[in-house]
């Protein structure tokens, strides 16, 4: 389940590069993690995995911060042996940063390039989103890392594309930032698995009747702000727009939700299980437009980078983005409305107007996207921004 560095590596491996993924054996991100003792090494297409043993963990408690520590004590204890690889350029890219010191030390020893890879900013997302106290052990802890890497760093690969000033305020010097986001394999998105029958069935029957389909997929927690969707979604009724929204997911919210839509007596939104990642494009080719929500966080002024809406954009459909952040990916790619994070309002406004424009516009719009996430989030087009970035 972590795929940014496969995608990265495999297309790294195909260019003639040989490429080293040094990782814990446990990661709450993954569906299935190694049971092991001791170092284990496996080749997957080519890439090289080193998998270094550490507990398992649920939650971000104590068992978590012993798993961090694991890990890079594991990276200390097998520093010789990663120096034998002899790397160029060695990559920190753990969510946390107390990586970035074994890795350093490491390029200092092979006189490689050292390079961070930044995905969330540390400590400010658990200060943020955990409500931690700066002055907490586990806070001054990190920020002491972060301050370590901004200030001994060769170059910042940063999902974030706004975060340049934040980190040049911790040490971060001149032209050693790179925004390279997040990504997808457009060849493997766009292979159109036949969807699931059942799913089939009530897309086409939601047709027959005219109506129009506004569709979500993806997790159901709070941070997806799928209550605001919903919130719409009665304000539609109320003023009886011929629509229905689709919801297809699982996560902590979902009850929530239903409950929310039972309590509304709402009969124009449906809840779906999820489908399968290759019947994801194709459930996304039955809907009309799509929607993406984010909770209003401090965080977002950095920029968001959201996978989910690659998928979007590559169905070639209209977006309404309901989210307020440091960059605006539909504005910037013409394929949809923008709206503020958890503008009710906004939405329901953005349905009607997508509602009214003619097909050819709503084609357009989705042409704009498709077009847009093939140019710049290809991960062919990724790897080779990411390694140009490291060795300039």
């Amino acid at each position: 389940m972590e795929f940014r560095p496969y995608y990265l590596a495999r297309e790294w491996v195909k260019s003639g590069h040989e490429v080293t993924i040094i990782t814990a054996s446990y990661s709450h991100l993954r569906q299935k993690n190694k049971q092991i003792d001791v170092l284990e090494e496996e080749y997957v297409e080519g890439i090289r995995y080193l998998w270094l043993p550490t507990s398992a963990y649920q939650g971000n408690g104590i068992r978590r911060l012993k798993n961090m520590l694991q890990f890079v004590y594991q990276l200390y204890k097998n520093l010789s042996k990663l120096a034998s690889l002899k790397p160029d350029a060695v990559i920190a890219s753990s969510t946390y940063p107390l990586d970035s010191y074994p890795a350093y030390k490491l390029a200092k020893k092979t006189e490689s390039k050292f390079i961070f890879e930044l995905h969330d900013l540390w400590p400010l997302s658990p200060m943020e989103l955990g409500k931690m106290n700066k002055y907490h052990p586990f806070i001054l802890l990190m920020q002491q890392a972060e301050n370590f890497w901004c200030r001994n760093v060769d170059k910042v690969i940063s999902i974030l594309p706004s975060a340049e000033k934040y980190l040049q305020a911790h040490g971060l010097g001149n032209n050693k930032f790179i925004c390279v986001p997040n990504g997808i394999i457009v060849s493997e998105v766009e292979y159109n698995a036949k969807l699931n029958k059942p799913y089939q069935d009530i897309c086409d029957a939601l047709h027959e009747k005219k109506l129009f389909l506004i569709g979500y997929t993806g997790a159901h927690g709070i941070a997806n702000a799928l209550d605001i969707l919903i919130e719409a979604a009665a304000k539609c009724k109320e003023e009886q727009l011929s629509v229905r929204f689709i919801l297809v997911g699982q996560g902590q919210e979902k009850e929530n939700l239903k409950i929310l839509v039972r309590n509304k007596e709402l009969d124009n939104v449906l809840f779906l299980d999820s489908i399968p990642k290759t019947q994801i494009n194709n459930f996304l080719n039955n809907m009309d437009c799509l929607y993406i929500g984010l909770q209003k966080q401090k965080l977002f002024k950095y920029g968001i980078s959201p996978n989910k809406i690659m998928d979007y954009m590559l169905s070639g459909k209209p977006i309404i983005s309901c989210v307020t952040a440091g960059n605006d990916l539909v504005q910037e790619a013409d394929c949809g409305i923008s709206v503020p994070g958890e503008d009710v309002d906004g939405v329901v406004n953005a349905v009607k107007m997508i509602m009214s424009f003619s097909e050819m516009k709503r084609q357009e719009l989705g042409n704009n996207g498709k077009n847009y996430v093939r140019a710049n989030h290809d991960y062919k087009v990724l790897a080779e921004k990411f390694i140009k970035s490291i060795t300039d």
